[in-house]
């Protein structure tokens, strides 16, 4: 049986389709997930890792306004970021991820786990957010980044 990551590549092989991805709380997990898969170079070009707020806005255009009204754990942030992802690499298909792993930076609002995520394909966004309980902060990421792969795998399949 194949891994999130090996049928996620091939299906973008099938497609044609490259991808770019613009993590944050993952810090670079998803990339480094996809290039463990064989031709894995065949839709991949390049991928960002925007820890900080100046590196959403400089590298992937995200709206510092949006930013400042709905906070960088948001999902109009990580559906900005995933469309910069891809726009800046040319890519038909981008990703961005922008949460908090913990163990600090939690609030009543967004508690340590929340993660939200944003997949643009082809012109159109869907952003989720996804909150992971009660996990240590490097459990957080991997489940994100396990999350990405599958979510997105189901995306391409269901596309035209």
């Amino acid at each position: 049986m194949m891994n999130a990551e090996s049928r996620l590549v091939y299906k973008l092989i099938e497609k044609g389709y490259t991808i770019s991805c613009a993590e944050s709380c993952t810090g670079g997990l998803v990339a480094s997930r996809i290039v463990n898969v064989p031709d894995a170079s065949r839709v991949l070009n390049v991928s960002f890792v925007t820890y900080a707020n100046e590196a959403k806005i400089r590298y992937l255009d995200v709206d510092p306004a949006v930013i400042e009204a709905v906070g960088v754990v948001s999902e109009e942030v990580a559906g900005q970021m995933a469309r910069g992802a891809a726009l800046q690499a040319g890519a038909q298909v981008g990703v961005g991820i922008s949460g908090v792993a913990g163990p600090s930076g939690g609030s009543p609002e967004k508690p340590v786990g929340t993660v939200c995520f944003g997949f643009y394909m082809n012109g159109r966004t869907e952003t989720v957010t996804k909150h992971f309980t009660d996990r240590e902060r490097n459990e957080v990421r991997a489940d994100s980044a396990e999350f990405v792969l599958q979510h997105l795998f189901e995306l391409l399949e269901n596309a035209d």
